[in-house]
């Protein structure tokens, strides 16, 4: 691989050889190709992917043949010294292929010095020919225009040339052979036949112009088509990088709510019933009938429970942006702290914050993590209160078991734990004390004495630990505080606590959810503006801090471009082609996958109108070279059966002639037929390959016959036999334009054709051979012996058509094989990013994830929004409790909590319906199911559809169960919910750094919360705001009288009466 050196001082780029590559970026797929600097990295596509190969090619073909003249030449006995500069030449011509082949195996010197060997060869070439010329006693018009058609022909398919030097190359190839002929037989003495004769002349003139036609037509057709290859390939990378960010992106969003064990199983799950679906999208799967659950038991681990205490009066004097802020900055206070203690944080239940410590990676030091987590939590909280002034505390319970972790349900995942030991360490914080962090003995025995403890006595302030009779401890934190004096400045006194707790808050620069999204842009996301215009919603005032950030992250993706892109090109390119390859055979070139052969000869040609334009083009050629008053039936037919064809390939464009629709129709039909058809194209391009390479040597056939013993027409046929064997060089390269014809059927025609003419020219014409060389050549060499020449040049043409033809073949086949691997690439990554989707769909609302993703992300700003009305649901079954039980006959509590995923799932599957889209699931809390209703209306929107939504979430909490009462007569159960329902105005917004998290907030929460801890089973309660709704709806209800709310006082509260069965 050529070395790739870059000028850190300028930063002007990359230099390749003699090529310059652009810097980092400055190819990057705009709105228009010329804004890509295309000079560079396409010549190193191009020299790499193609001339490479075929410079290699030519000159084995080069030194094949003078090796084949050596050999010929010592073969037939003829004297060195008679023949001296035929000789030497071909020693000397040998010797520079062979230096020049041995360089340019060299990738870097062939890069360097390409033009240079493009040069020499043509020179050399050009030297051999008028070396041919002269090097014998007889000089003829036609002498060695098949070598000087070679050149020509080379000239534009092989050698590393653009356009205009191949023509300029070209012309003065063949100028200059008919110019020296001219002039030398004009003023030469050779007398009779040998004088100058014009329609020779201008039959070398009509065959060097059929030669630089199709070559310039075949230059352009395999530029055309590297081109279009180029930038296909330009922009499959970009859009594979552009998925792959994509991805990227949200799988960061994904793993940083679930953990990747769990993320991973659930994402292959939905893989393997995506890819079932789209087998047998009509075949239902009943062999299970079970909900998938991503559930798996961990032993020895510690959890711990910390709520704040405080905070509900300290968020009740809050505004929405102050509320998320300062739950964003203390829970990633916490978040971090978790971090350095080696400790998973599974969810925040309003203030409340809980984690485990040895999930999901076993750890030997689980219950120490966790108590010094617990006193780190304390200390920060400790810093407010002296800081702010704020009387606010941290209480702490820890305690060590076993657990289930995992996900159940299918809406809005959250990676959770259940076990009674969860719950037992729930009951430890709230029977802890403020500002201490209250252990049970069992995680005592775990830390070893590493702490210093004293009695918890926590069944004094808690009746689920008395029941249990469990023996508790407070630890004592060993660090040596020193009292330090609140640290209040003069006009700090006169804010509100919730003011001064944000902006202390604030200091400590909590991460932001999700800001690692901000490290991966997509990558036409140089600056955020769109088609050129800065976007509204973006503040002018943090436009230069954005644009600055994006900087190195542009930079970072214009690095990985770049690398991704010359990767590609080097995989496409040079020597690989040699190599054996899984993807095709070496040979034959036949792919292995067999459905990918037949995809690859199914495709369409739609150049193939011009193939055939070309082929008539070398028919005129041949019939030019050829013309003579008693050829014109032969050729007469044959270009009724070329016209024929072409008027069929051309048919599709007739239409736009034709008035009538019927025919219109009926061309279009045909030209498609051609064009799609492998069955229809194969036959008419035979035909059109048969029918030039028959013309081109049937007069010759016939002709003989007739004329062999009239003197006079025989002595014309002598001077005129050699430009039919040029005619059939001109056929065989009429079968080198079809090019994505099957290689298979090219090389046969041309093996059979070549072998056909040899045998007509050698065996069945030799006479002419014989007469022609007693006849007029003293001393023939081998130049100017026609059976040897005749056949040389045959099998030149053909050796190098069907190297040419191979070449092409692979190109085309490699091309189609890229295409199919980036197509398929693309369908898998968008496939996995569909599967993201859906999982984070699953996590967070539709909405709230277009905040932190897609075109209008942004994830600079914390996200949240208040709603002055949503209805809060909160639906338990309290029976669960003493449903679950850890034994082994239901796997330690697994098959129970297979029972609640079922449940959860059915609920989850309520919510596809189009009646419930307004219902948003908002997490599940053990065996508690929290939902609203008019979180995704408009901002100041919901008072005009509050009946509507609150009347909604009725009719869920009805569906959920009628739904419960289906499990429980499956499942010979008697399982009953406690809903309550409220609605009024709350917050959302998405918290947590390591972990972010969406929930609502609000006084409405907490009265929902209570109307279901408070209620009774198999009734729905609301209160006494949300019953007038409900009554306005048509619903009944009765009236409870007033209960005792923790935090409210007396409450009025009502039962709905609705008749459940009914529904």
């Amino acid at each position: 691989v050529p070395e790739l050196l870059f000028d850190r001082n300028t930063g002007l780029g990359f230099t390749f050889g003699v090529i310059t590559m652009p810097s980092k970026g400055k190819y990057f797929i705009s709105e228009s190709k010329a804004q890509i600097n295309k000079d560079s990295m396409y010549e190193a596509y191009c020299s790499l992917s193609q001339q490479y190969p075929l410079v290699v090619l030519l000159l084995l073909i080069n030194i094949g043949s003078c090796v084949a003249l050596i050999i010929v030449f010592f073969s037939i006995g003829l004297e060195i010294h008679e023949h001296l500069l035929f000789t030497v030449t071909l020693f000397i011509a040998v010797g520079i292929f062979i230096i020049i082949f041995i360089l340019v195996c060299t990738e870097a010197l062939f890069q360097r010095w390409m033009k240079i060997f493009a040069l020499v060869i043509w020179i050399c070439l050009l030297a051999m020919g008028y070396v041919f010329i002269f090097a014998g006693s007889v000089i003829s018009a036609w002498d060695q225009v098949p070598f000087f058609l070679y050149i020509v022909f080379v000239l534009y398919t092989m050698l590393p040339l653009s356009m205009r030097d191949a023509i300029l190359a070209s012309i003065l190839s063949s100028v200059s052979h008919i110019i020296t002929l001219s002039i030398y037989l004009s003023y030469s003495n050779v007398q009779c036949i040998w004088q100058i004769r014009k329609n020779d002349i201008l039959a070398n003139a009509v065959i060097f112009l059929c030669g630089c036609v199709v070559g310039i037509f075949h230059k352009l057709v395999m530029e055309r088509a590297l081109e279009q290859t180029y930038w296909d390939t330009l922009s499959c990378i970009e859009i594979r990088i552009q998925l792959d960010v994509k991805k990227k992106q949200q799988e960061s969003l994904l793993l940083s709510v679930l953990p990747a064990n769990i993320s991973m199983k659930m994402k292959l799950a939905i893989i393997e019933r995506l890819k079932e679906s789209n087998d047998s999208p009509h075949k239902q799967d009943v062999s299970n009938n079970f909900h998938s659950m991503y559930v798996m038991r961990h032993r020895n681990v510690s959890i711990l429970y910390a709520d704040i205490v405080g905070f509900t009066r300290l968020a009740s004097d809050c505004s929405p942006n102050e509320l998320v802020v300062m739950l964003n900055e203390l829970f990633g206070k916490f978040d971090q702290i978790a971090k350095e203690n080696e400790c998973m944080r599974i969810k925040i239940l309003g203030d409340c914050y809980y984690c485990v410590s040895g999930l999901p990676v076993s750890l030997p030091k689980h219950a120490q993590n966790c108590v010094k987590m617990g006193l780190d939590m304390c200390e920060a909280i400790k810093q407010v209160r002296d800081a702010t002034g704020v009387d606010i505390s941290m209480r702490v319970g820890v305690h060590s078991g076993n657990v289930l972790c995992g996900v159940i349900g299918l809406r809005k995942w959250q990676y959770d734990v259940w076990s009674h030991d969860v719950t037992l360490a729930n009951h430890m914080e709230s029977g802890g004390l403020p500002g201490r962090v209250h252990i049970t003995e069992s995680t005592w025995d775990h830390l070893n004495k590493e702490y210093e403890v004293e009695e918890g006595n926590g069944h004094q302030r808690n009746s689920y630990l008395k029941d249990l009779n469990i023996k508790t401890y407070l630890v004592i934190d060993p660090r040596i505080r020193q009292l330090q004096k609140p640290k209040h400045v003069n006009d700090g006194l006169k804010m509100r606590a919730s003011v001064r707790m944000t902006r202390y808050l604030e200091s400590w620069g909590a991460v932001k959810p999700f800001a690692h999204l901000q490290q991966r842009e997509n990558v036409n996301s140089e600056f955020p503006a769109t088609n050129g215009k800065i976007r509204k919603d973006i503040p002018l005032r943090g436009l230069h801090r954005t644009l600055d950030r994006n900087q190195s992250q542009k930079r970072r993706l214009e690095e990985e471009l770049h690398d991704r892109m010359l990767t590609t090109i080097d995989g496409i390119n040079s020597q690989k082609q040699w190599i054996k390859s899984d993807d095709f055979f070496s040979i034959s070139l036949f792919y292995s996958e067999k459905g990918l052969e037949k995809q690859y000869r199914a495709v369409s040609i739609p150049s193939l109108k011009y193939y055939i334009g070309c082929v008539m083009f070398i028919f005129l050629c041949i019939f030019g070279v050829q013309m003579n008053e008693t050829l014109g039936i032969s050729f007469g037919i044959a270009a009724f059966i070329l016209l024929i064809i072409l008027f069929i390939c051309f048919a599709g464009h007739l239409k736009y002639c034709i008035k009538t629709s019927s025919s219109s129709s009926w061309f279009s039909l045909i030209s498609e037929s051609v064009t799609k058809k492998p069955i229809v194209r194969l036959p008419l391009t035979v035909i059109a390959m048969g029918v030039v390479l028959l013309i081109a040597v049937i007069n010759l056939v016939s002709n003989h016959q007739e004329l062999l013993y009239i003197l006079n027409c025989f002595f014309n046929l002598l001077l005129f036999w050699q430009y039919y064997i040029y005619c059939c060089i001109l056929g065989l390269i009429a079968c080198s334009v079809f090019f994505r014809v099957s290689f298979e059927l090219k090389a046969a025609i041309l093996v059979i054709a070549c072998v056909a003419y040899n045998f007509i020219l050698l065996d069945f014409q030799a006479s002419l051979f014989d007469v022609y060389r007693d006849k007029f050549i003293e001393k023939p060499g081998p130049l100017k012996n026609p059976k040897i020449m005749s056949c040389f040049y045959l099998i030149l043409f053909v050796s190098t058509l069907l190297f040419l033809t191979r070449q092409n073949e692979y190109n085309c086949r490699q091309d189609f094989l890229w295409k199919n691997k980036f197509k398929k690439e693309r369908e898998e990554i968008e496939t996995m990013e569909n599967v993201n989707r859906l999982l984070l769909e699953n996590v967070l609302p539709g909405h709230v994830a277009a905040h932190f993703i897609g075109e209008n992300k942004k994830n600079e700003d914390l996200y949240h929004q208040s709603y002055d009305c949503v209805c809060i649901m909160f639906a338990s079954i309290p029976d669960f409790k003493e449903f679950y039980t850890e034994c082994d006959v239901n796997k330690e509590g697994l098959e129970c909590l297979r029972l609640l995923n079922e449940i959860i799932a059915d609920f989850d599957e309520l919510l596809s319906k189009p009646k419930f889209s307004a219902v948003e699931k908002i997490k599940t809390i053990g065996s508690t199911y929290m939902a609203a209703a008019g979180l995704t209306i408009a901002p100041g929107q919901e008072n005009k559809q509050q009946f509507a939504q609150i009347g909604i979430m009725v009719e869920f909490a009805i569906a959920l169960i009628g739904k419960l009462d289906g499990i429980n007569r499956h499942s010979f159960n008697n399982f009953k919910l406690r809903i309550g329902i409220n609605h009024g105005p709350v917050i959302a917004g998405v918290i947590g750094a390591q972990k972010p998290q969406y929930d609502i907030w609000g006084n409405a929460v907490n009265v929902a919360s209570r109307m279901e801890s408070t209620g009774q089973l198999g009734k729905i309660q609301v209160t006494e705001e949300t019953c007038n709704v409900l009554e306005c709806l048509g619903y009944s209800c009765e009236s409870r009288g007033f209960i005792t709310v923790k935090g409210k006082g007396e409450l009025k509260t009502y039962f709905l009466c609705t008749d459940i069965k009914s529904h």
